[in-house]
Order: C-alpha cells, then structure tokens, then sequence
C-alpha cells in the first residue's frame, strides 16, 4: 500500500479533517478491491501534495464503515476538511475517480 494511508477507528476522524481526502473503503475478500488498490496506489503518487488516499478495512473499521453508511465495497469518498463532498460505489476507472477529484479540489 505505498502511498497509502492506512486507517482504522482510531486515526480516521483526525486523518479526514484537513485537506482533502480519498478513502477507500474496503475488504480483502474483495476482487474488485483488490483490483482498485494499484489504481489508488497510482494515483497517490500523481496528486502528491494535493490529495491525501487513504484505505480503511471495513472489517477492521467497522464503527467508521457505519458512521458513513458504507453498505458495499468498494466504496470510495471524497472529504474535504472533515466534510463528506462526493463518492463512488463500486469498481470505477481512474479517469472517473479523477474527474471526482478534480471537480472538488
């Protein structure tokens, strides 16, 4: 997971609070999280210094999982400052993910 930071009930809140942050939220039982990591990975290493990726296993993370309303993976959410500003459900391209990005920065 270079590039990534890795999240859990304890870091989560004071991780989101600054900036804006992409979290990934997933499962390792997950082909299409699986799928998605080396997309994230890239990316990270592209918007270095504008957009903090990160990932959350919602099996380990449960209560952050809830708090979101997280019911599928993966599930990808954009905050801003601590705020909820966009998201994706699902197995996307980078162009899309982007794009989500991009529209909120």
């Amino acid at each position: 997971m270079a590039n990534l930071t890795k999240l859990g009930d304890d870091n989560f809140e004071q991780t989101i609070e600054n900036g804006v942050v992409l979290v990934d939220f997933f499962a390792h039982w997950c082909g299409p999280c699986k799928a998605l990591t080396p997309v994230l990975e890239e990316m990270a290493g592209e918007m270095s210094g504008k957009v903090t990726f990160a990932k959350l296993d919602i099996d380990e993370g449960g209560a952050s999982a809830s708090k979101y309303q997280v019911t599928s993976v993966p599930t990808l959410i954009l905050f801003k400052e601590g705020k909820e500003v966009d998201r994706l459900v699902g197995l996307r391209e980078k162009e899309d993910i982007k794009a989500m990005i991009e529209a909120k920065l």
